[in-house]
């Protein structure tokens, strides 16, 4: 057959002698290289394209198309394999003709010629990434920042497709479908859900603040929450007092101990004068004796019992002391109406410290007011009434004003904010209160309630026409004049009642506090648009990550006005304007990195700051790293490295762990793994499948905050674990509930690394039993970067089930298996590395026999053809043979993963460097990620109109 391509050199040519001469003797820059059509072409066509032709080409590899120089450059992923696999002689397969040594070095060694002149000549080549939109997990992260809450908006999204290097992080594989746009306008709709107004900005709930039990739930959880946080035991205080009198320890001032025991130093100071200022009689001078010549304990545990007694002292003198207030009753009137009831609230906090009673002695009674005012029947109620407890059969409703049947509140903290609270903390729950009246207009509600329950619930005090004007649903009926006239009628009708002075007092004080309240969120709410407005293109610059331009604000402001006009409140408008900066590509998509521009720049500091946060968070730049990008000094390599070292110790670094260790070695998903046979593992429960996922992340979280070497990840001897994981793995630890622990020594327990973790073992098992095979793949594959090609179609299939392998081991089945022409292959590079964990189960569990009885065998031959056993034996042959493997290999997937794109020629010169930098493979992890982000093509773009990949 005729042929249009070059006459194939004979392997006793002089040409090939010239060829081989050139290639194996001397160093060769691109220009020196002689051609591909003499050099490898001839190669490939007689003895690569038997098997990987155009007709159905073996492992999906077909160098028939590779026909130029140009090719070898173009995809050096595929000339980098054919490398590999020319070298360990695994190509051509055994029965094909087979190409001399020589022949072999020739393709080889100009294979990689060609590739090391490429990589010179455009070394640190930033390489084209394109613009694409945030990974799901980005996209949640960056929720989560912008809101300050876990929201997970894209929970229920198809996965995101992986790209060549099997992150999802980049332009090859995060594109937008129609049919994706639909889920992130519904994600943008429900995160501005979230969205609360508060009278001085906006902010966040974790949960939608649509409906107003939610936004009720919100307010009132965060005031309950101050409450407990300033929750007073007087005997903490009493404790303090007595080892402040005692000087234990004697340099602590009064101060120093209350803010070491979380104390208010003000209320403490207050209990010190009460115990040291002489009075002559009532509570506070018995205690004074007991202060001054009693035993106070001379340990920790005895003053502890004296405060305690001297506490329980105290609420027994105090509850005798407290004063009854009687509630006001009207003719005709229900005693549950809100101006009685309020007023009843009223009189009763006024109460809080003070003593009304008499004795007849002046000096007794003035001693109890003193020590009255310094311990009141209470510092804040955050219940009361038949609706503080649940034994009752009522409903417990917090920080309730006791209405039945109607919502309402009312605050009682007078003696907390007299006696505790320091002036911010004051500013603190005021603000907190009128921001449940702002957010859940409470009091409007409220009233509109009495207008119902008071014209339609019998006796129907403000029933018939004297009062048909007052509609709960008209909008006016909260207007001043409205409120007056309403005001009127309810006095004259409460006068013909017989009704008294307090309770015409009462009524006219409801009225009064009520039009102050509505008064004051009609103009708070007027003053909080052009708040809100202003704090709405905060939150754009932040999404954007960078300052909005003049023109980007008016457009916003545009928008807002637009959703106005069109008929939706403030609210509504803001949601709405909010939802749609959450759409906008400059949100949603990266464009830091794109340029329509071939020629090679430096990235702004701005760019370098989203590239940096996505890198090292999955994540927005905080207000720091913009801030270092707002002045210019981001850039500065310094800058750049303290930076670095800063977000490494951040929590926010969990997202490196889950989005490139996770996604790297396959495990980010397992969450929803549904692989186990629960009804044979029933210990395999969602806690345990849970920690399992998060055991790898916690331990390289710590590797990173510490600086640890590269090779723990596969030699250390710790590892963390929570209760759950623990009882799993058999550790003769006990974390509390939800705590993690760090567990050294854990090669006692068979752990330590990432190799024995549960989540990797069971991960890589069918359900019914082990498999060496994939858990071999999985090392030989994602840790040591072997390519290998998937199995023939016609490849026979082992027992599903460990127990029905019948009288053969599972290792005896993979020597059979091996057997196989089509198997033996590959399976030589990894069967051993899996036999080595047949002493852990099916989901992780340490085990001596298998599921068929049979003793289990952790002894196999490497590929090296030396006999190891167990875990101890494949960390051998790491360490022997295979660590160079390793560590290049986390050095590509991490390079990988920081670019957002494959690797690429140029970067081999940062390959280079990052193995030389690491010759012992004990590297720390923090020096890796220092010299890729101030490598230049970290810090550099470039546009695709040259490729270079």
């Amino acid at each position: 057959m005729e042929s249009c391509s070059p006459a194939l050199p004979d392997k006793n040519s002089t040409l090939f002698g010239f060829v081989l001469f050139f290639l194996v003797a001397l160093p060769l820059e691109a220009a020196d290289l002689p051609p591909f059509e003499q050099a490898v072409q001839p190669f490939v066509k007689r003895y690569c394209l038997d098997c990987h032709g155009a007709d159905d080409p073996a492992a999906k590899l077909d160098l028939s198309a590779e026909s130029s120089a140009e090719s070898v450059v173009r995809h050096h992923q595929v000339w980098e394999m054919v490398v590999q696999r020319l070298t360990a002689k695994e190509m051509p397969p055994d029965k094909s003709p087979q190409p001399t040594d020589r022949e072999r070095e020739v393709v080889i060694t100009w294979i990689k010629a060609r590739h090391d002149a490429e990589a010179e000549q455009h070394a640190g080549d930033p390489g084209p990434v394109l613009a694409r939109r945030l990974s799901h997990a980005e996209y949640d992260n960056a929720i989560r920042d912008l809101t300050g809450f876990d929201l997970r908006p894209t929970r229920e999204f198809p996965v995101d497709p992986a790209n060549a290097a099997g992150f999802d992080n980049s332009g090859e594989s995060l594109t937008m479908s129609p049919a994706l746009f639909k889920k992130y306008l519904e994600a943008a709709r429900k995160v501005a859900e979230h969205l609360t107004f508060q009278p001085r900005g906006l902010s966040f709930s974790p949960y939608p603040m649509i409906s107003e039990t939610d936004r009720d739930k919100f307010c009132v959880q965060r005031i309950v929450d101050f409450y407990d946080r300033h929750r007073i035991d007087l005997a903490d205080y009493f404790q303090a007092a007595i080892e402040l009198k005692q000087r234990r320890p004697p340099e602590r001032t009064l101060a120093e101990i209350a803010a070491e025991r979380q104390l208010s130093a003000k209320y403490l100071q207050t209990i010190w004068t009460a115990l040291e200022t002489p009075v002559a009689v009532g509570p506070l001078a018995d205690l004074q004796r007991e202060w001054n010549g009693g035993s106070l304990g001379g340990t920790i545990s005895e003053r502890r019992k004296t405060a305690e007694e001297w506490r329980e002292t105290i609420i027994a003198r105090r509850k005798a002391l407290a004063v009854k207030v009687e509630k006001l009753h009207l003719r005709g009137q229900s005693d549950g109406s809100q101006p009685l009831v309020l007023w009843w609230n009223r009189q009763q906090a006024e109460q809080r410290r003070r003593y009304a009673g008499s004795s007849g002695d002046p000096a007794l009674d003035e001693a109890r007011r003193e020590f009255c005012r310094v311990f009141p029947d209470a510092f804040a109620i955050t219940s009361r009434g038949h609706y503080a407890d649940a034994n009752l059969g009522a409903e417990v409703r917090l920080l309730t004003a006791g209405f039945h049947l109607m919502q309402g509140y009312f605050r009682d903290d007078a003696p907390l904010c007299e006696l505790v609270l320091a002036d911010a903390e004051r500013e603190e729950i005021d603000a907190l209160w009128q921001e449940l009246n702002f957010i859940t207009l409470a009091p409007i509600r409220q009233y509109k309630d009495f207008l119902f329950f008071e014209r339609a619930e019998p006796p129907r005090f403000a029933g018939g026409p004297d009062f048909d004007f007052a509609r709960p649903e008209d909008k006016s009926v909260t207007t001043a004049p409205m409120m007056d006239r309403m005001r009127d009628a309810y006095i004259a009708k409460a006068k013909t009642l017989e009704a008294s002075d307090e309770v015409l007092h009462a009524i006219e004080d409801y009225f009064t506090r009520m039009s102050a309240e509505f008064r004051w969120i009609e103009q708070a709410q007027r003053d909080a648009e052009p708040i809100h407005l202003a704090a709405l293109l905060k939150l754009a610059e932040r999404a954007y990550r960078r300052p909005l331009t003049v023109e980007e604000q008016a457009e916003w402001r545009a928008f807002y006005e637009s959703s106005r006009q069109s008929g939706l409140s403030h609210e509504d408008a803001v949601r709405d304007t909010f939802a749609t900066i959450l759409l906008s590509p400059h949100f949603s998509y990266r464009f830091d990195l794109a340029s329509d521009d071939s020629a090679i720049q430096p990235l702004s500091d701005i760019e370098l700051a989203s590239r940096l946060s996505f890198f090292l968070w999955s994540s927005l730049p905080d207000e720091e790293l913009l801030s270092r990008a707002a002045d210019h000094t981001l850039s500065d390599p310094a800058v750049l490295i303290a930076q670095t070292r800063r977000m490494l110790r951040d929590p926010k670094a969990r997202g490196l762990a889950r989005e490139f260790l996770g996604n790297w070695l396959g495990f980010r998903r397992f969450e929803d793994h549904t692989g186990v046979d629960r009804e044979r593992f029933p210990a395999f429960t969602n806690e345990l499948r849970a920690a399992m996922a998060e055991e790898p992340v916690r331990f390289f979280i710590d590797l990173l905050q510490r600086d640890g070497s590269v090779r723990e990840l596969w030699d250390a001897d710790h590892t963390f674990v929570n209760a759950t994981l623990a009882k799993h793995y058999g550790m003769d630890v006990t974390p509390g509930p939800h705590e993690w622990v760090r567990v050294d020594h854990a090669s006692r327990s068979g752990r330590g690394g990432l190799l024995p973790m549960a989540v990797f073992l069971t991960k890589n098992s069918p359900g019914l039993r082990t498999s060496p095979v994939q858990r071999g793949y999985w090392v030989v594959r994602r840790m040591l970067g072997e390519q290998i090609p998937p199995p023939p179609p016609s490849v026979p299939e082992l027992p599903k089930d460990e127990a029905e392998f019948g009288d053969l081991t599972l290792a005896q089945l993979l020597a059979r298996h091996r057997d196989h022409a089509a198997c033996a292959g590959c399976h030589q590079r990894f069967d051993a590395v899996g036999l080595v964990f047949e002493d852990y189960g099916p989901i992780g569990e340490r085990r001596a026999r298998d599921l068929g009885g049979k003793p289990v065998n952790t002894e196999a031959e490497f590929p090296d053809g030396v006999t190891r056993s167990g875990l101890t034996g494949l960390r051998e042959y790491l360490r022997n043979v295979r660590q160079r493997d390793f560590t290049d290999t986390f050095h590509r997937q991490l390079v990988a993963f920081a670019l957002g794109r494959s690797l690429i020629l140029s970067d081999k010169k940062l390959l280079a460097m990052l193995r030389s930098q690491d010759q012992s493979g004990q590297g720390s992890i923090g020096q890796v990620i220092e010299t890729i982000v101030t490598s230049p093509q970290f810090r550099r773009k470039r546009g695709d109109s040259e490729r270079r990949d």
